[in-house]
């Protein structure tokens, strides 16, 4: 049950992604990352799409679209996952092929509101898209 009383619930449910390559997209996704494929479905296009369970219950949308042409600076920054394994997906991520942006680390976001600094483990790497994901791994949020 979400806290969120302005959406009533709320939380995050997906977010919607682009697939040049639909095969590799799903490879990557459910093979290396460990989604599973929840709900696909044919476009009235012709072209396929799927929500794809992150684990639980949050969903990364994908649609096949082989003409898409990623801009150098989309307006996602980047998507988050919850990981306790930040280490071991980044090296799992490497090895498919996906370029680490940022290596493993810990870090501590200083707080602009008087709390404590939210420390973390967290690294970055690029998906099949060109989108970038980072794993999250603290006890705060």
């Amino acid at each position: 049950m979400g806290t969120n009383s302005i959406l009533g619930g709320g939380g995050f449910h997906h977010v919607a992604l682009k697939a040049r390559d639909w095969d590799a997209s799903l490879a990557f996704y459910c093979g290396v990352l460990g989604f599973a494929e929840k709900w696909t479905w044919t476009m009235k296009t012709g072209r396929r799409a799927a929500l794809l369970d992150v684990g639980d219950g949050n969903y990364l949308e994908l649609f096949e679209d082989p003409d898409f042409a990623a801009s150098a600076e989309g307006p996602l920054r980047h998507v988050a996952l919850r990981s306790t394994r930040v280490d071991a997906v980044a090296a799992l991520a490497r090895a498919a092929g996906a370029r680490v942006t940022y290596e493993p680390a810990d870090v501590a976001l200083a707080s602009t509101g008087g709390r404590p600094p939210l420390t973390a483990r967290i690294a970055f790497f690029a998906g099949p898209n060109g989108e970038i994901w980072e794993l999250f791994d603290n006890q705060l949020t």
